[in-house]
Order: C-alpha cells, then sequence, then structure tokens
C-alpha cells in the first residue's frame, strides 16, 4: 500500500462476436453529427434548401441559466445546468419561425454511437405534446428569435453533451456544425424533488453542494483538530477533471445518470489500486517521489494534475482520499460531506473484534498483538435516495475510497445506508458489515497462559467509535453524529441491534469474567512536540476491600492507523488502594524519550495493563497522546478587491532546538489563487521564516486562504485566515 503504483495503459476491450458496438464509457470522445442527414437516397449534390428555416445564432443564455441553476460560480465559460429543471436556449433564424410549416429540434448527444434508447442521444422538440425524456417547449418568439425551455429528465446521464440545432425538411435534417462552446455539462440537482439526490433544506443544500472550503477533523477523541481544506469543486479545470475520473476508470456512460453507480465507481477510481485512480496511497513515511499527504490544502491541485498528466498522484492518506472524493462528489451536484471516526476499527477477518494478547504477567505481547485501531479515519457520506434498499434506507450513505479491503474485487467500500448501519442491518448493499465494525467493534483482551492457550479475559465495547464527526451547518465547529451510526451503549435500542447483527454472523466476543470493580484511565492533556510531561493515571477502588494493581505502562510511537513503532516509555507500578479510594499516579516521559523517534502526524500510545492481586481481575486502559505543532502566522494586508492585487504573508519560527530541513510552504484559496508553493532548504533552530507573496481575487464575497508547512520533522502544520473580498 505505501509504494507508488504504475500507470499501466488498459487493453482496449473488444466487443467483436457479442456486440456491434463497444460500451461508450468516455464522455471526452464521440464523432461530431454531419450538417446534413438525408432521409432517403438524394441525387448529386445537395436539394435546394433556402425556402427553409436557416439558423444564424444559437445562444446558450449562460448567465440567466447559471444563476438558476445554482452554478454561476463554476469557473467555466460552458453552460451548466442541473437536470429535472427547465434551462434556456436562444436560437435566431434568417426569418421569423411558424410554427405551423417550420419543423425544428435540438439535439443533445453524449459520448460514441449515440442512441435514443439509452439516453446519450436526445432529440428535444419545442412542443409539449411530443415530450420525451427532455422536455422542450417555446418560451418566447420575437422576429427572428426563438426561446426554446428545456428540462432534462431528473434520471438523465450526467456529463457534458455536445448541442446541436436542426431544421427539418423533406429531404432530410439540417443541423448546425460542431461548435464545442455550446456543449452543455448536466449534473446533479439537489434541487429538483424528482431527482435522486434531493436535498430538502436549503442551508444543507448550500453546505453540502456549494460550500468550497472545509474542516477535516484528527487527532485524538479528547484533543480534536480541526484542519482546513480547500474543495475547490469550482475552480477551472476541476469539472473536467472529475468527469475524466470515471473515464479513467472506464464506467459506461449510461450508468452515469444513477448517483448509487457513480459513488460506488468513483469510490474506487480516486485510489490508485485497481484502476489508475486519482491518488496513489503511502502510509511509510517516505514521500521523496511526490508530495506528502500532509503538505496538501486543496484537492484542485491534486485533481487537475491527474487529469492533466494522465498518471496517478503522489501521495494521499485516508483524509486526502476523503477530501477529493468529496470534491468529485459536490462538483457533480451530489450532496456530500467528510466524516471523521475517532478510533477507527479495521476488521480484516470480519469477527467484528480487536484483539489485544497479554503475556502471563499481564502485560502487553506485542509479537503476538496483531490487531490495530486507527486513531482516526476519514470517509464520506453522500446523500441519495436507495429504491434498491427497503423504504427508510435512503438519506445518508457512507462511501471511502480510502483503499483497504476489497469489495466485488476493487478496492472500494459503500455507499452504505447510514440508518441500516445504526440499526444492524448489514446484510444490504454495498459493505455495510465493514462500516459496522469500524464504529461499533470490540476490543478484546486475551492472557496467554504458559502453554501458549489464550482465553478472553476482558471486553471494552466502548473504545471503537468514540466519536463520528463532521462539520456544522454554515460554522467552522464540528457536529457530533455519532447517535446516527449507533445507539448509545448499554439502551435497549443497543442491545435489539446487537441481535439483529448477531443473525448475520456478527455477534460480539461474550467473556465470563468477574464482575471489575477496579478502575484505572489514562487522562486527558495537552502536549506540544518537545514537551517533557507527566502522563496522567487514575485508579479507582470501587469495592470495600482493600485493593493491589500491578500494573505495566507502556508507550509506543504510533502511526495515526495504529501501527506502532519504538517503544518510548515501559514502567511498572504497584499501586495500593483502600476501599473507595481513588488515587492519581503520574508517569514522567521525556522529550529526549520520544523526539528522536517521532514519525509523522507526532503520536504516542499508552497502554496500561495489570492484575488485580487479590482476585486476578485484568485492568487496562488505553489512549492516544497527540502532540501538538507550531503555528503558522497569515495576514492579509490590506483590503481585498476583486481583480486587485493583495498582499499576503506567512511567518513560521522553528521552535525547536534542531534545524528543519526542506521544508514545503503551501498556500491556497477558492476564488483567490491556484496553489502556490514556497521552498526552504532550512530553517535554523529559533530561526522565524516570511513568505511573502500576493493573490488576485476572481470575485467577492467571504473565503478562505490556507496554508500548510512540511518537512520529514514536522508534519500537520497548517493555518487560515478568512478573506472578505469587495466588489
Amino acid at each position: 500500500m505505501s509504494q507508488p503504483e504504475s500507470a499501466v495503459p488498459k487493453k482496449k476491450v473488444l466487443f467483436r462476436g457479442r456486440s456491434n458496438a463497444a460500451v461508450a464509457n468516455s464522455n471526452a470522445e464521440g464523432e461530431d453529427s454531419p450538417e446534413f442527414e438525408p432521409f432517403g437516397p438524394m441525387p448529386r449534390g445537395l436539394p435546394p434548401l433556402a425556402e427553409y428555416l436557416d439558423i444564424r445564432e444559437v445562444n446558450m443564455v449562460n448567465d440567466i441559466n447559471k444563476k438558476e441553476h445554482h452554478t454561476s460560480l463554476f469557473s467555466n465559460a460552458l453552460l451548466i445546468v442541473r437536470r429535472a429543471q427547465e434551462f434556456q436556449i436562444r436560437v435566431t433564424f434568417n426569418r421569423a419561425y411558424e410554427p405551423a410549416k417550420d419543423q425544428f429540434l435540438l439535439e443533445f448527444v453524449i459520448g460514441s454511437s449515440p442512441q435514443m434508447s439509452k439516453g446519450t442521444y436526445i432529440p428535444v422538440f419545442p412542443d409539449p405534446e411530443k415530450t420525451r425524456a427532455w422536455r422542450g417547449r417555446v418560451l418566447d418568439s420575437m422576429d427572428n428569435m426563438v426561446t426554446v425551455g428545456i428540462t432534462p429528465a431528473p434520471d438523465c446521464i450526467v456529463g457534458r453533451f455536445r448541442t446541436y440545432v436542426a431544421v427539418i425538411t423533406p429531404f432530410g435534417i439540417r443541423r448546425t456544425r460542431r461548435d464545442s462552446k455550446r456543449d452543455v455539462y448536466v449534473l446533479f440537482n439537489p434541487w429538483a424533488s424528482d431527482d435522486a439526490v434531493f436535498l430538502k433544506e436549503e442551508e444543507e443544500r448550500g453546505e453540502y453542494v456549494l460550500e468550497e472550503s472545509g474542516i477535516l477533523y484528527h487527532g485524538e477523541a479528547s484533543d480534536i483538530s480541526a484542519r482546513p481544506w480547500n474543495f475547490g469543486q469550482f475552480e477551472y479545470g476541476v469539472l473536467d477533471a472529475c468527469l475524466y475520473v470515471m473515464d479513467r476508470a472506464q464506467m459506461p456512460i449510461v450508468n452515469r445518470g444513477d448517483p448509487i453507480k457513480v459513488a460506488r465507481k468513483a469510490s474506487a477510481a480516486v485510489n490508485s489500486r485497481d484502476d489508475d485512480g486519482v491518488l496513489v496511497g503511502n502510509w511509510s513515511g517516505d514521500y521523496s517521489f511526490g508530495v506528502a499527504p500532509t503538505s496538501w490544502t486543496s484537492s484542485v491541485e491534486i485533481l487537475v494534475t491527474y487529469a492533466s498528466s494522465r498518471q496517478p498522484v503522489n501521495y494521499g492518506q485516508c483524509w486526502v482520499y476523503a477530501a477529493v472524493f468529496n470534491t468529485f462528489l459536490r462538483c457533480l451536484g451530489i450532496p456530500a460531506r467528510v466524516v471523521t471516526n475517532f478510533y477507527s476499527a479495521h476488521d480484516n477477518d470480519g469477527n467484528l473484534k480487536t484483539d489485544i494478547i497479554l503475556d502471563e504477567a499481564g502485560k502487553v505481547d506485542r509479537g503476538r498483538t496483531k490487531d490495530s485501531i486507527w486513531n482516526y479515519h476519514c470517509w464520506n457520506e453522500c446523500y441519495m435516495t436507495r429504491p434498491d434498499l427497503p423504504q427508510g434506507f435512503g438519506g445518508w450513505q457512507v462511501v471511502d475510497a480510502t483503499p483497504q479491503e476489497t469489495s466485488d474485487g476493487l478496492y472500494r467500500c459503500g455507499p452504505a445506508s447510514v440508518q441500516a448501519i445504526k440499526h444492524g442491518q448489514i446484510c444490504f448493499p454495498f459493505d455495510a458489515p465493514f462500516i459496522y465494525a469500524e464504529v461499533n467493534s470490540d476490543v478484546v483482551f486475551y492472557k496467554r497462559d504458559q502453554s501458549g492457550n489464550v482465553v478472553p479475559v476482558k471486553v471494552n465495547s466502548t473504545h471503537v467509535g468514540r466519536k463520528v464527526l463532521t462539520k456544522a451547518i454554515g460554522r467552522d465547529q464540528y457536529d457530533d453524529i455519532t447517535s446516527q451510526y449507533k445507539f448509545a451503549e448499554g439502551t435497549e435500542e443497543e442491545r435489539t441491534v446487537l441481535q439483529k447483527a448477531e443473525e448475520y454472523g456478527m455477534g460480539r466476543t461474550k467473556v465470563n469474567y468477574p464482575e471489575t470493580d477496579v478502575q484505572v484511565e489514562i487522562l486527558a492533556q495537552e502536549v506540544s512536540v518537545g514537551d517533557n510531561f507527566k502522563l496522567a493515571l487514575e485508579f479507582k477502588n470501587l469495592s470495600g476491600e482493600q485493593r493491589t494493581v500491578n500494573a505495566f505502562v507502556n508507550g509506543y510511537v504510533v502511526y495515526y492507523t495504529g501501527v506502532t513503532s519504538d517503544e518510548v516509555k515501559s514502567k511498572t507500578l504497584t499501586v495500593t488502594l483502600d476501599p473507595w479510594q481513588t488515587e492519581r499516579v503520574s508517569v514522567d516521559v521525556q522529550a529526549d524519550d520520544y523526539m528522536s523517534r517521532l514519525v509523522e502526524q507526532c503520536n504516542l500510545h499508552f497502554i496500561v495493563t495489570g492484575r488485580v492481586e487479590q482476585d486476578s481481575q485484568i485492568v487496562s486502559a488505553m489512549r492516544v497522546i497527540t502532540l501538538h505543532v507550531p503555528e503558522l502566522v497569515v495576514k492579509v494586508i490590506g483590503e481585498p478587491r476583486v481583480s486587485e492585487l493583495t498582499l499576503v504573508s506567512v511567518e513560521f519560527t522553528n521552535p525547536f532546538q534542531f534545524s528543519l530541513d526542506n521544508v514545503y510552504l503551501r498556500m491556497d484559496g477558492p476564488g483567490l489563487m491556484s496553489p502556490k508553493i514556497k521552498h526552504f532548504s532550512l530553517i535554523s533552530p529559533k530561526a522565524s521564516e516570511i513568505w511573502s507573496d500576493s493573490f488576485t481575487p476572481r470575485r467577492a464575497g467571504p473565503t478562505k486562504l490556507m496554508v500548510t508547512l512540511d518537512c520529514a520533522a514536522l508534519r500537520q502544520v497548517y493555518s487560515q485566515v478568512v478573506v472578505n473580498v469587495k466588489p
């Protein structure tokens, strides 16, 4: 997973012997329609056509259509509309249009070998009585100009259509020559009740379709960090890049009107594991041949680079996959949001548990413990109906582009109904058992005896899926949506769900062990990189008898995926507790213990395990300590105005006693600038560097400027500033 995959061109699939024509799977390909198409054999030369209508001009009415279809923000000169909603085209003829004797139509064509039965060739007559899949009507006729209203079908193909205006004569059809400036992009429509992605509330459409910037949550459940991100779905080149993603994945054109199929196909196409998709995954820490996942600020650079280079982009991790996938979905008109699950289980064998093996003394046996829990994992939710599922399972659907496990032979996940996951209905497609396990697994501790046998001695059913967060609507704060994925622990509803899950072979581990009357907890605390700190442990005796606990404290440098690296702390404790007593114990952790061993994202994982002398009961606690990184100071100078040069400065001070080498700064902002990069070969200890640059805003209104700093010794350094651009 950590190695870059090569983009090998796919062999052209031949359909000879099975079909007369290949399956159209490219929006970019397609033959131009002939300017004159006879109805039958014709004598030599074209027939006289002077007495019939002649088309002088076709106006796509961009300004009005884009405003009404909520597509004005796209940095694209072509017409962009949404299906199931009327748009206008004005046609100027050589003379006045006479409905009694003149016949004309508009033709919309997508892909190669267009066919009306497949929805890839769509004739639209300006007559409601000739209604077919797309409706047409004359809105206005004045002198030689006719304004036609066209309403695409609510389930029509999403993509870029070639547009023609054609006049019908007794001899044949005479149409306009192909002009790419008249192409029309048709998108999903969350504003239309007939569309499968209809979203009722306007403020939700504003956030989940139109919002260009967002927040990605990471860190630890009790110490949450918020990273800004530029989704940039309206930036120049992004829409064409999203269509190219489906082309590169060889998704049949006819399937591109179904949001279920689009989301499922794209969850595979955003990663490069199977189909030379957008992003190469890399969790190794070595990013020599690309950009570190922590360095990106935006989906725009990634998607545009992928479409222009025709090669997968290096590198991504879960939040990058989720952010790019979010851009793809919002760009095409599917409501979407990025979700972070804290303490996310990766269920490799489908047994719905994470196994931790203890040795004879009660200490974690690292050699035998293979399972791990991601500190956090990011995926997406997209909003749509699910006609393939029973009623009630539409709405938010989980989709995940991070390549973890294969589904139907490809590295993809979803869409899976959030409601189905919450209610234990994990038999429904797609991949619901895997997602259910991510939020609902048990952590099972096993004791290994001298004979090598292991038996379960303790179960923690609340550690996994501690919090599920997404950005709140209209605010830079998180919305806790854990209750949308599962019922509260111990409630009657939760027991019902567990029973339902057991029907599908996903039952939890049942362990018979004495009631635990001694508890231990690792208390949360904020620590900065390079700090000495005291790890605070709290032991509680909930019984009326004295208890003595022999405990082991182990600390490891850990990747955010839960994979441990070096051990940085090991200590043995003996704590004696009087009846009903609570005692706090501190363990010193020095910067020298961990600084030279840190891996990216600066996480330390501490596990406390122990045994009570009086009754041999097992006590345990786990916590990830996320080390906070230094900040960037971003300042916009003056009052930004549209099309006027604006200055910006970024300041960083190296707080460490060692130099930072090969430091990269990235700056980006929707409607403000394309991504800019600054390189510092070295920043000395305690030294400050200032990067001064400029940008020219393209449109008025509030937006955000985002900056990241990244180097091998320091990841996840970022900042943002709100920019209010005046007209």
